[in-house]
């Protein structure tokens, strides 16, 4: 009867002992699985933000392009491999032949009254098309004519000391290069941030003033931006729909061809 039950225990002993390790492994597995997705996440949203620099800023040469510049930073602070760096330049520099990428936008509707704008850069406008009247397709969107809904400008974040006085002159040097409006944003890493918009011609204009006063630390993103337009009726919608929103933008932005999705929901 001992042995019996000696025999029986260590039977149950070594099964929990086999499926713990089970158990570990796939928690391993998992850990795994969803740090991978992290890291294609970065290194997908590295690849938009030096696509986006680079159609914005005009060159490919980060000595000629401040945004380009902080792009690539960020890039290589993220771990981006390099491969993955020079293969984003050269999509973004228009490459040749089959690689040869041009720019498209998108529009289209979705929640009923939510409108929404997708910038793409692609090398087969057909199958960019396709793909996001699928994506659409998925929430109940489909393509229409939205940009009465937004209004063009050019967006340039800052990084500047925590100090009233140095605001005050980037302030006035932004003002006089052209912006329209000029406000402190969220801290970015221990310095204040600041937006400052403007019209998309003179873009290039304020972020070289800024960059050139002495005043701010970095360029953290000079780009052009859909904002929506301030006398068009706000896109109202309840916190169902505002989550069907979040996750249209998610499923666009994980498609290699889209560089940067703007929608009318606050």
């Amino acid at each position: 009867m001992r042995t019996a039950i000696f025999s029986a225990r260590r039977w149950f002993s070594s099964s929990i002992s086999i499926q713990s390790g089970h158990n570990k492994w796939s928690k391993i597995k998992d850990r795994k699985g969803a740090n991978d997705v992290k890291k294609s996440n970065v290194f997908a949203k590295a690849s938009r933000d030096i696509a986006v620099a680079v159609r914005n800023g005009g060159s490919a040469n980060p000595e000629l392009n401040a945004a380009l510049a902080t792009a690539l930073r960020k890039a290589k602070a993220s771990g981006v491999p390099k491969d993955n760096v020079e293969k984003a330049l050269t999509r973004a520099g228009g490459g040749k032949g089959r690689d040869a990428q041009g720019s498209t936008t998108y529009e289209a509707m979705v929640a009923g009254s939510v409108g929404v704008v997708i910038e793409c850069l692609t090398d087969n406008a057909t199958r960019t098309s396709k793909r996001m009247r699928e994506i659409l397709g998925e929430y109940n969107g489909r393509l229409s004519p939205v940009g009465f809904l937004f209004q063009r400008k050019g967006l340039i974040r800052v990084a500047v000391e925590d100090n009233e006085e140095q605001f005050e002159r980037l302030w006035e040097t932004a003002v006089e290069a052209g912006a329209e409006d000029v406000e402190k944003s969220l801290e970015v890493d221990g310095a204040t941030g600041v937006e400052i918009i403007g019209p998309p011609n003179l873009l290039h204009g304020i972020t070289a003033a800024v960059s050139e006063s002495g005043f701010a630390n970095h360029i953290l993103a000079s780009e052009l931006i859909y904002r929506r337009n301030p006398e068009g009726a706000v896109s109202e919608v309840d916190e169902e729909s505002a989550q069907m929103v979040g996750r249209l933008v998610g499923s666009l932005e994980e498609n290699e061809d889209v560089l940067r999705v703007w929608t009318t929901v606050d």
